[in-house]
Parts: C-alpha cells; structure tokens; sequence
C-alpha cells in the first residue's frame, strides 16, 4: 500500500496490526485531537476497548508564542523545557502564569469535547496513544512525556505513517511503536492519504459519544 483512503482505512489497519491487545481490559486508546481521533477511533473499535482523548498544549514563551518554554496535557500533566527557561531567564512563576492561561483553554476542548464525561486514569493500563501520522515528533514527543507522569503499565505509539527516522527515534522512549508506512521521502502526513480533509470539533465530539 502506497497511500491510505482515508483515517478511517488507517485506523482499521492499525487495529489489525494491535490484534494481541484486543478485547483486553486493560487497554485504553488515546487520541490526539482533532486528526487522531477517527483514526483512534477505528483502533479502539477493532480492538474492541475504550477510547478517549489526550490533548497537549503548548506554553510559549511571553512575546515569542511559537517558542515553547513547556507544554501542559491531559489530567492537569505538566513538561517543562528547563534549557528554554534557563536561557531566557524566565521564572517557575512566569511558566505558571502562562501554563494558567494554556489551562482554561485545555480544559475548554476538553469539557466541549467529553461533554462532561471523567477522564480516564492511564495509571498501570496498556495505553495506545494514536495520531493521523508524525511529522517533526513535537507534539508526540511531549504527549509521551506528560503520560510517563501517569505511570501507565505499557505505552504505545500507534501512527499510520510517519518517516524513519522519526520512528527510531520515538521508538527509543515508548515501549512499543507501531507504524505500517514509514516512506523514506516522507514529506507531510497529508501526502500519504487520499482523503486528508480537516477534522472537526463536531467530528471528534460524536466519536468520543460512543464511548
């Protein structure tokens, strides 16, 4: 297979590759909203196990937004990128402030996304964190980091397409990897599906009701 149909298609075949986790009680499905979600969502269904989101949110650095000083994720988890706030002289205060205001947001999406619904504990579980595909890592990079905080029993990256390299090294902090297409000329994550049209908040919010 060259390309995927859709997340859809991608997630099933994920599913597929995850079979010895199926039907296990002890095994919950993550996905990273908004793009991971119905691909998350095919996993947990063949899998026949729960599923819920796990969002991450950047801390930018006061004046230099795309400069991230941290992140905050899920189940109030914190990473803080202590070389960022050591050289620019930022203070434990000053990350506190900001990661308040990443705060509100987080828990927004994720009352509008839950409807209300408890967040899963990950503590001792197999836990599958899911997106569409890696690009740069960043985002799963610190999702990893924010979930080793829960001390889950086993975690797993579960994406359908993602470069090589990026595979070896994610591969090297999770206990598991799984990706059936890891092209060499990679490119972006949208060039790998046929059908890569945006995700919605309405889209994410009626998969995670069926759960």
């Amino acid at each position: 297979m060259t390309r995927y149909k859709n997340r859809q298609q991608a997630g099933r075949r994920l599913g597929k590759e995850l079979n010895a986790y199926r039907g296990r009680d002890d095994v919950l499905v993550l996905g990273l909203p908004r793009g991971g979600v119905p691909v998350a969502d095919q996993v947990a269904l063949t899998l026949q196990v729960p599923l819920s989101v796990f969002i991450v949110r950047k801390v930018g650095v006061p004046g230099q937004a795309e400069l991230a000083m941290g992140a905050i994720a899920s189940g109030g988890l914190q990473v803080v990128n202590e070389s960022i706030m050591q050289s620019l002289g930022i203070s434990a205060e000053k990350f506190a402030r900001a990661a308040d205001a990443e705060a509100a947001i987080l828990r927004a999406r994720e009352q509008a996304f839950r409807g209300g619904r408890e967040a899963p504990d990950p503590s001792g579980k197999i836990v599958i964190l899911v997106d569409d595909g890696i690009a740069t890592g960043a985002t799963m990079r610190v999702a990893v980091k924010a979930l080793r905080q829960s001390a889950p029993g086993k975690l797993i990256i579960a994406v359908p397409v993602a470069a090589p390299d990026t595979c070896r090294e994610l591969a090297g902090e999770v206990d598991e990897l799984v990706c059936p297409l890891q092209p060499p000329n990679f490119g972006a994550v949208g060039m790998w599906y046929e059908d890569f049209r945006q995700t919605g908040d309405d889209e994410v919010q009626a998969i995670l009701e069926k759960y």
